[in-house]
């Protein structure tokens, strides 16, 4: 790749802010640059992947984001203990939050991504709307400030129109992001933006927009320097989504004219010149059938699917985002031209088969695939715990070939050659969607393709297996806070205070006739319908959450409504949450 690191890396020690995947991605940048890395990790993630990983690894007790990953107060006292000198947030979780980008500056830390001004200002997806409209950028209708009710969304509707996307302001990744389709869904599509937005971002505020139907969602890489540099590296198609958050990525976007690039490119450039940005960023839009390009958002960070930008620019972002922070300019001045195509699919532990319901568990099998072409970056390995408290990726498979016939051959045999057992996983999806002709030759698709035309012929993913007892028990311990590993062989005490972990399916009793059964492992978020009540088939009675989703339950029947579980209750699926009788 283009960016050698030409760091003095000695100096400098990473702390990552996040957990998973992107920890595991951090930490080998650092690693190629000869820089320490610090992970933090709750309760869920104390024996992850990346914990091992990293140079020191600190503990942030809790389960709850708000407790840990969310912790701002947390997080810059254990950075200040580690003796970290930068801090990366990764994505997610506190990495578009400019309270938390002025926190590490004040702690006299440096802070990895745009400054906490630029955060405001484009985070703030309202103003990042008024600086793509200063700018002229191409744009749908939308409201001027966040919405303070779901009476004022109804209103906006009605004067330009349904559908209409409420989004959340201080979000992205698609949660927070309701569309509503008829005037009587949008109360509770409105408050449910706003719960899931306060709980994955730590802030509700909403605003609504015009949505255009089945287009395309085209973005923009960005990176930014001190020195008043600004590069597109490159586009991405993200078209292929499901609860409006991407599952296949590619890059260079597809099927689009000159023009069409040339306008997305120039906008980028343009809107993140206007907000002084530094570092790395993503400008998104969408593009309609009929040729309509419309600014989506900023994400003033990292993205999921860089890697395919990185195949097929030979630009290390993160390494690049490492010599920006550090004030030096970009490697490149212009954008690169794309050697070949990528594609990345996104490995999540959900069952495509019943609605993408995230599955936490643990992984009794985890093969991946390799040879010419393939990249997995991955935050899991065989027996890794997949906790129903956070996101469901486990990994990214990215695929390169000179074309984009060459890559699709190859994602084939890539995904082939991929097993995954002990929970359900969307790599029965990925294979179905590589002999649609919809993607690999017309391209078709668009941002809800798969709930609508692919829906209906996807298969159900196998249920947990158990997992393979270890002759070495691998435990640790904390010492002021810092985790520290030690291995043991099984059976060294007789009393089993330490034991080899076990993983094990209890079958559940089959739901009996009038059972309501929990549709996903995870929290009962609250009822909608009281104990008592006469509900009808097909009526949504309660909200479950797991994963930072929302998932509906779903009266099976009509009847009255037997409340067997209070909100806030930890559920397995399967178990019975109410009967309808």
């Amino acid at each position: 790749m283009h960016n050698l690191c030409q760091l003095p890396a000695s100096e400098h020690k990473v702390l990552i802010a996040n957990r998973g995947e992107i920890a595991v991605r951090i930490i080998r940048a650092c690693r190629d640059c000869g820089m320490e890395s610090i992970a933090l990790y709750a309760d869920p993630d104390a024996e992850s992947l990346y914990v091992r990983m990293a140079d020191q690894a600190w503990a942030l007790p809790g389960v709850a984001p708000t407790d840990t990953y969310l912790n701002i107060e947390k997080i810059i006292a254990v950075a200040q203990r580690a003796g970290a000198t930068m801090v990366h947030p990764g994505y997610g979780f506190l990495s578009e939050r400019a309270d938390f980008a002025r926190a590490v500056q004040n702690a006299g830390l440096i802070w990895i991504g745009p400054s906490p001004e630029t955060i405001e200002q484009l985070g703030d997806k309202v103003q990042a709307r008024k600086i793509a409209l200063a700018v002229g950028a191409p744009l749908v209708q939308g409201s001027a400030d966040p919405v303070r009710s779901a009476a004022e969304v109804m209103d906006f509707a009605a004067t330009y129109g349904l559908p209409v996307a409420i989004k959340a302001a201080f979000g992205g990744g698609g949660r927070g992001l309701k569309v509503a389709w008829r005037m009587e869904e949008v109360t509770e599509l409105y408050h449910s933006a706003v719960r899931e937005a306060q709980a994955a971002f730590g802030r509700g505020e909403c605003y609504v927009e015009q949505y255009l139907d089945r287009p395309r969602h085209i973005e923009a890489q960005i990176m930014a320097d001190r020195q008043g540099n600004v590069v597109v590296i490159g586009t991405r198609d993200c078209s292929l989504q499901r609860r409006n958050q991407k599952l296949v990525e590619e890059a260079p976007a597809p099927f689009i004219s000159d023009a069409q690039r040339e306008a997305i490119h120039s906008a980028a450039r343009d809107i993140c010149a206007a907000a002084g940005y530094v570092g790395a960023g993503t400008v998104e839009f969408l593009l309609s059938r009929d040729g309509t390009l419309s600014f989506l958002e900023v994400n003033t960070r990292l993205q999921v699917e860089h890697p395919v930008t990185e195949e097929t620019a030979g630009i290390d972002l993160v390494i690049e985002q490492l010599r920006v922070a550090l004030g030096l300019p970009l490697s490149v001045t212009q954008t690169p031209a794309p050697r070949g195509h990528a594609i990345e699919f996104r490995i999540n532990a959900e069952d495509p088969g019943r609605g993408y319901l995230p599955t936490p568990g643990t992984i009794s099998l985890f093969e991946a695939p390799s040879g010419p072409g393939v990249r997995l970056d991955s935050g899991v390995e065989a027996g890794s715990v997949i906790p129903g408290s956070y996101d469901s990726m486990m990994a990214k498979l990215i695929v390169t070939g000179a074309t984009r016939e060459q890559a699709i051959a190859r994602a084939r045999r890539a995904l082939a050659e991929f097993s995954i057992d002990g929970v359900a996983s969307v790599l029965p999806f990925h294979q179905a969607v590589l002999e649609e002709p919809d993607f690999s030759e017309d391209f078709r698709v668009h941002t809800r393709w798969i709930e609508t035309e692919l829906s209906e012929r996807l298969t159900i993913a196998p249920r947990q297996l158990p997992a393979v007892q270890d002759t070495i028990t691998r435990t640790w311990i904390e010492l002021e806070g810092r985790r520290v590993s030690l291995g043991l062989p099984v059976g060294l005490f007789s009393t089993g205070v330490i034991s080899p972990a076990q993983s094990t399916t209890a079958a559940l009793p089959a739901a009996g006739e009038n059972d309501v059964p929990a549709p996903i492992t995870g929290i009962l978020h609250g009822w909608l319908r009281d104990d008592g009540d006469q509900v009808a088939e097909g009526e949504t009675i309660a909200v479950m959450e797991a994963m930072k989703m929302e998932v509906p339950v779903i009266a099976p029947r009509n009847g009255r409504l037997t409340h067997q579980a209070a909100a806030g209750s930890s559920l397995d699926m399967g178990q019975v949450l109410a009967v309808i009788i």
